[in-house]
This record gives C-alpha cells, sequence and structure tokens, in this order.
C-alpha cells in the first residue's frame, strides 16, 4: 500500500478550512459549550471513570471542547491535533475559561518530539484514527506516553460504517486497510452546506488491526463494546430514533456504529 508523502499537508489544510466553519457551527453550539455544557457523551464517560487529579493526554483533539470537559471534571489535560488553526482556537478557549489544558501542534507519531511527560489516561474519540495509516505506530505512541498501569480509553465510529458509500445505499470501499482513500469532499460532516472544498487522505482500520495494534505494543484490552448508534449526527440519512442517539435510518439497528474499548499499560 503506497502512502502519499504529503498526507499530512493534504489533512492538516483541510482540518483548518474545517475549522473556522465548525467553530461557528450548530453542530460545536459554542454557546452552550462555553456556558458550561460538557461535550463529552454516554459512551466514553462510562469508560473514563473518575478522571479528577488524572493526568489525561487527548490524542486528536480538534479544537479542545472535550479536552478542556475532561478538565472541567478535575483532570489535569494536554490535547494535540495536527491543525494550527484548531490548537490555536483551543488555547484561546483554555484561557477564556481557565481550564487546566494546554495544547500541543503536532502529528501524532511526531508527538514523542515534543512531549516528555507520562499520563493515567490517554484519550482519544470518534473520526481519528481513519487518519492515521499506521496503527501500529499510533499504540508505540500511547504505550509511550502512558504510566504502568495507565489506561488508554478510546471511542470511535465502526468500522462497518466506513465501508459504505456517503449515502449508505451500497458497500464501497474495503474493511480492511489496503488503500489509501483519496477524496475531494464538498462542505463538511457539521455543516454539509458549508462553503469549502478539500481534498483528504484517509485509511480504514479493521477492529483485529485496532486490538493487534494494542496488544503488540504493551496493552491488555480490558473491555470492549458496540453500539447500534452514534452519539452525532454527521452521517447522511439518520433518524434520531432516541434523544441524541442516531442511526442510519434505511439501516436500523442492523449495523454497528460505534465501538468503545479500554486497554491497559502493563
Amino acid at each position: 500500500m503506497e502512502i502519499p508523502k504529503n498526507y499530512l499537508e493534504i489533512n492538516k489544510a483541510s482540518w483548518n478550512q474545517k475549522t473556522a466553519v465548525h467553530v461557528t457551527s450548530d453542530f460545536y453550539d459554542m454557546e452552550r459549550f462555553l456556558n458550561g455544557k460538557s461535550t463529552l457523551k454516554d459512551i466514553e464517560l462510562s469508560i473514563l471513570g473518575d478522571v479528577s487529579g488524572k493526568k489525561i493526554l487527548h490524542l486528536q483533539c480538534h479544537f479542545g471542547q472535550d479536552t478542556i470537559s475532561l478538565a472541567r471534571l478535575g483532570a489535569s489535560t494536554t490535547g494535540v491535533d495536527l491543525s494550527d488553526k484548531a490548537i490555536e482556537k483551543a488555547t484561546e478557549l483554555a484561557v477564556q475559561l481557565n481550564a487546566d489544558a494546554k495544547f500541543i501542534c503536532s502529528d501524532v507519531y511526531d508527538l514523542p518530539n515534543y512531549l516528555h511527560e507520562k499520563f493515567d489516561i490517554v484519550f482519544t474519540s470518534y473520526g481519528t484514527i481513519g487518519w492515521l495509516p499506521d496503527l501500529d505506530k499510533w499504540a508505540k505512541v500511547i504505550s509511550h506516553f502512558l504510566k504502568p498501569d495507565g489506561k488508554f480509553v478510546f471511542a470511535e465510529f465502526h468500522p462497518v460504517v466506513w465501508m459504505f458509500d456517503y449515502d449508505f445505499k451500497k458497500v464501497q470501499y474495503s474493511y480492511f486497510n489496503i488503500e489509501t482513500i483519496l477524496e475531494t469532499e464538498e462542505g463538511t460532516y457539521a455543516d454539509k452546506n458549508a462553503p469549502i472544498k478539500n481534498q483528504t487522505a484517509s485509511w480504514n482500520h479493521s477492529l483485529s488491526e485496532v486490538f493487534s495494534a494494542l496488544l503488540n505494543n504493551g496493552m491488555a484490552i480490558e473491555t470492549f463494546e458496540e453500539f447500534d448508534y452514534s452519539p452525532y449526527n454527521c452521517f447522511n440519512n439518520t433518524e434520531e430514533f432516541e434523544p441524541n442517539k442516531f442511526r442510519i435510518q434505511h439501516l436500523e439497528n442492523k449495523i454497528p456504529m460505534v465501538y468503545s474499548l479500554t486497554a491497559i499499560k502493563k
């Protein structure tokens, strides 16, 4: 599988464009966030446990809402993202809200060159690993930053979701990581009519690839769960069948939409 040498530049440019739209979108609901609303969902809250007094590293944090929400729960947080525009906004929000959160602009793989601390918890969620070509390198970074007995907490869209075309009418992509998916998209999941157009490079990752990467890098999987809904309304042809639970309408509860797992560094 050939990985484009410039994939980081492609995706950084895309996320810089998206950030400007996302910050003012209804999807990210900045007004309620600034007034104290947590952006964390029940799926990840149930496996995070009590984070008070914990040091948390949040990988691929976008513009920091979840990182700051974790800080509001009493954690000392560090958020990391590839997009310099996202990190600028996150830093501004942390100052504005007086949150115990700091932010670093870095590619996940490169992070050990910029950060020299260990953490109780490494956290990442929803639409993150698809931007990374190599999960073994990803898991190495997670293991590197965890203290012994530290916990990795992960919530992500299910790989079955990424097999479908955008309207969930047909299976278009492989379940397995066999190719770089280069696409040009208009708008963004947070505002489908936004006047932006950008190229992206992404990769599909099977569950076995995720598990193997973690197990091969000194972590023991502690919990794993699959869900037949998404807590975000970010796909096409969705229905909200319960408050804040979204499915693909014509697929009902027949496909998994999200999974969560925790792993402990041995």
